[in-house]
């Protein structure tokens, strides 16, 4: 058993084909130009203080004024409003909570019916919003495709549509030649079209649309407005920044893998790098040279997998595969960047689509990936309660981060809801260990998924993890 990706790059047209990509997002250029909010530079007082202008934030403030419009709501973002991990992943909306079915029922088998029955309802709701606030976030309805490129692989995407259907989804097993009829490549095997549940949106103008839709509500955000340490103040909290505080009666913490600000979050979050490469525009004949008619979003079945889409201008996106983790954990634009990881990405690109020979790649970015072991949203308290935080999505909180946003107001709000008492929201995930064994711990699991993915066995280790509930992923 093995997998198709070469081992070896020699080819010299595979560095070519990325070498003139622009170093940034692909979807920021599909925005109109807009002035930046301007940057606190004063004191003033608020109801809520939110931290982080992405998602998370930007879904919590809407539905801070949703439950008290007359709620002064400030959010506080460090860059601009979804110029972080909102604008840096492919748009995969997907209804999971759990990163998926087969994760949540190996994590969360008692509470999974629930949590399959609150993504879905998550799901529903959040395409409603995008009506409900106008959001025109290119949004397609197309579902999503896992495809098998080695044969160990078809097994699990039986057992996916078993669960699928299990607790209500639409799934459809596809064999090699069903699978062909939809997206030509020589490496596919077989495939499940999750029919229900999964879209496609252009994540930087779902950003940008959340946080027009917030200021319309009377959301007041500041860009550019790194806070640099939170402290107790009275029954509140304050939140300062470089030229100015938010004295606020409660806050929450929406900073992705950026730095945390209650030092405790570090022993959960491990802040892993991801890469990805844009092609050019595909004229008519290189479109009917792959198919892909339905436009679905696609992943294979790896653990080291890569995840690929149509844009609007029918571009392919194409990420994934290497989830690269440095000593510590840094964060910053200077990582952006990793000529290793590309390389991998174009050469595997023209492995799996082999007809699009000569295609270049007109931007490459690299972002960070709020890693926690157990891969989904997780939540909790800091400075008596004064704070809470919703962090974790590990790569798939395009639509969990609007469950993640609400769930972390309720806790902040103390309303109890059917969600609050979950242990889903209650637990935490177990903790990575510290530097240097956590570098040590992540190499070690790297390797070992990759030697998974060649022999479709997990071995000792990987089992021992399973058994530990600790895991590595992206």
């Amino acid at each position: 058993m093995s997998t198709p990706w070469p081992d070896r790059i020699t080819d010299p047209a595979v560095q070519r084909a990325f070498a003139d990509a622009q170093p940034e997002p692909y979807w920021l250029q599909t925005l109109p130009a807009r002035e930046a909010h301007a940057a606190l530079e004063r004191a003033l007082d608020a109801d809520l203080c939110i931290v982080g202008g992405g998602f998370t934030g930007l879904w919590a403030a809407l539905y801070a004024k949703e439950l008290e419009p007359r709620r002064e709501v400030v959010v506080l973002e460090a860059s601009r409003c979804g110029s972080g991990a909102s604008v840096r992943n492919g748009g995969f909306l997907n209804y999971s909570l759990t990163h998926g079915i087969a994760n949540g029922m190996a994590r969360f088998p008692a509470e999974l019916a629930a949590l399959e029955r609150l993504g879905t309802g998550n799901y529903d709701a959040l395409l409603a919003d995008l009506e409900r606030y106008r959001i025109s976030a290119e949004l397609e309805t197309t579902g999503e495709l896992d495809v098998a490129v080695a044969t160990h692989q078809l097994a699990g995407l039986r057992e996916a549509q078993r669960l699928f259907e299990e607790f209500g989804q639409r799934a459809e097993l596809l064999d090699a030649d069903a699978l062909q009829a939809q997206i030509h490549s020589p490496l596919y095997l077989g495939g499940l079209w999750l029919r229900s549940g999964a879209a496609l949106v252009n994540p930087a103008k779902l950003a940008d649309g959340l946080r027009r839709a917030a200021l319309q509500a009377g959301v007041q955000i500041y860009e550019h407005s790194r806070v640099r340490r939170l402290r107790k103040l009275g029954s509140g909290v304050e939140a300062l920044t470089d030229s100015g505080a938010v004295r606020a009666n409660k806050l929450l913490l929406a900073t992705s893998a950026y730095e945390p600000l209650v030092p405790a979050v570090g022993r959960y979050v491990a802040p892993v790098y991801d890469y990805v490469l844009v092609t050019e525009p595909l004229g008519q004949d290189r479109m009917r040279q792959i198919g892909w008619s339905q436009r679905q979003g696609v992943g294979d079945s790896g653990n080291r997998f890569h995840y690929y889409r149509l844009t609007a201008d029918n571009r392919i996106l194409w990420g994934g595969f290497d989830a690269v983790y440095r000593y510590g954990g840094p964060v910053g634009p200077e990582y952006d960047e990793h000529q290793t990881t590309f390389r991998r990405l174009a050469a595997n690109f023209f492995t799996n689509f082999p007809q699009l020979e000569g295609v270049r790649f007109s931007h490459r970015w690299g972002g960070a990936i709020d890693t926690c072991s157990r891969f989904s949203v997780f939540f909790g308290r800091a400075l008596g309660g004064r704070v809470v935080y919703a962090l974790g999505y590990t790569g798939l909180g395009v639509g969990a981060s609007r469950f993640g946003a609400r769930t972390g107001l309720d806790l902040l709000d103390r309303r109890s809801t059917e969600v609050t008492a979950l242990g889903f929201v209650r637990r935490r995930p177990v903790p990575f260990p510290p530097e240097p064994l956590r570098r040590a711990v992540i190499g070690l699991t790297s390797n070992r998924l990759a030697a998974a993915d060649r022999s479709g066995r997990r071995g000792l280790w990987l089992r021992t993890l399973d058994r530990l509930g600790l895991g590595f992923d992206s």
